[in-house]
């Protein structure tokens, strides 16, 4: 059964499997993963984990360049299928490229309704904690993601060049979510 989680350090094996399906050194959006995380050695991986957590924490300031933000997984079971984030607010750079949901999906996992589920549980958290509409952007390129976005209501703003290449940038409302 697909669920959304808290980044946790328990599943560090599994979530090794689903970065190597992704391919080392790939980027993996909504991971919160950096290049230079040490997520192989189980310390490496469980200080990550804990500043994953940690940048949901709105007492403490956001790391340098960021925001804060709440990161989930999408499993089922113990097998990692992707990751999941929403950005409490917007910096300069989100508004023109990243939105506040960012996600993605293993290889291996694609094509099987797990970006929907996990939007869907996404909108929702966005919903309650007020952020209403949300900005969700994809490649120009990503059918999958952009028919996904479509699905929970996302309307087109527009499609513009970035630092991430040529992106969609729709909005949805998170009001009747949930």
């Amino acid at each position: 059964m697909l669920e959304l989680i808290a980044p946790t350090a328990r599943l560090h094996i599994a979530w090794l499997a689903a970065r190597d399906d992704w391919g080392r050194g790939v980027h993996q959006d909504g991971s919160g993963l950096r290049p230079d995380d040490d997520v192989d050695s189980p310390a490496g991986f469980a200080t990550w984990v804990r500043g994953l957590r940690e940048q949901a924490d709105e007492s403490r300031p956001a790391p340098e360049g960021r925001v804060h933000a709440l990161y989930w997984w999408i499993v089922d079971g113990d097998e990692v299928l992707g990751a999941m984030s929403l950005r409490l607010r917007l910096n300069d750079f989100l508004r023109r490229a990243g939105g506040h949901i960012g996600y993605g999906v293993r290889p291996s996992a694609r094509r099987r309704g797990v970006a929907t589920f996990a939007l869907g549980g996404a909108l929702t958290e966005a919903g309650r904690r007020g952020l209403d509409p949300v900005l969700v952007t994809c490649d120009v390129d990503n059918v999958a993601s952009a028919r996904t976005i479509e699905r929970h209501g996302g309307k087109l703003e527009d499609m513009r060049d970035t630092e991430l290449g040529r992106v969609r940038r729709y909005w949805i409302r998170t009001a009747s979510v949930g």
